[in-house]
Order: structure tokens, then sequence, then C-alpha cells
């Protein structure tokens, strides 16, 4: 650590954050209509950018917190696999009922 300033960055104000917040609530019903499968669909996207960038992500990584690139990316891939396991999530749900298995659907199983 040599002490020098990487980046300076803006903190949002209270209205930015209570405006994000508040849209944040507001799509939040929607979401949580929205089936597993379709939610899995936007997860695994998220998996694509974040494989996509991959070495920017850990390159940002390492810079902020002073650890190695290979470290770093370690890191990176690590969060991975959590997104992965909760992209098989819905395969968990099976069992006695699933609640939202589709569109206004509840299943029984």
């Amino acid at each position: 650590a040599t002490g020098e300033v990487q980046a300076k960055l803006a903190l949002a104000s209270k209205a930015e954050l209570d405006a994000a917040v508040a849209d944040a609530a507001a799509v939040q019903p929607a979401w949580g209509a929205t089936n597993p499968q379709r939610r899995a669909r936007v997860m695994m996207e998220f998996v694509r950018l974040i494989n996509r960038d991959m070495d920017k992500l850990a390159e940002a990584l390492s810079a902020e917190h002073g650890k190695t690139f290979p470290d770093a990316k370690g890191d990176v891939q690590r969060g991975l696999e959590v997104i992965e396991f909760c992209i098989g999530a819905p395969h968990l749900l099976k069992g006695e009922f699933t609640d939202s298995a589709g569109p206004g659907i509840d299943m029984y199983s």
C-alpha cells in the first residue's frame, strides 16, 4: 500500500438513495410474481456478462483490495459459483408444493 489515491467517487444524495429504494420497491411485486425459470434466465445472462468481463472485474478487485490478479480472479470465480447455485435453486423447490411455478400457477406434486 502506497497511500496513493486510486479514485474519487461521488456519494449518492439522500434523495437519490430514496429514489432508488422506491424504484426497487415498485418493481419487486412483478419480480416476485416471475416464475423461477424466468428468474434463472435473468441470472444466466448475469453469469454470461461476468464471464465476459471477468478480467476487468478481477483487475478492479485487485486495485481496490491489493490482491494479486490470480487471487482476485479466484474471488470472481467463487462469486460465479454462488450465482450458478442460485440458478439451480428452482430444482430444489421440487416437493409437495411449488409457489409461482408459472404465471398464476402453483404446483402440487
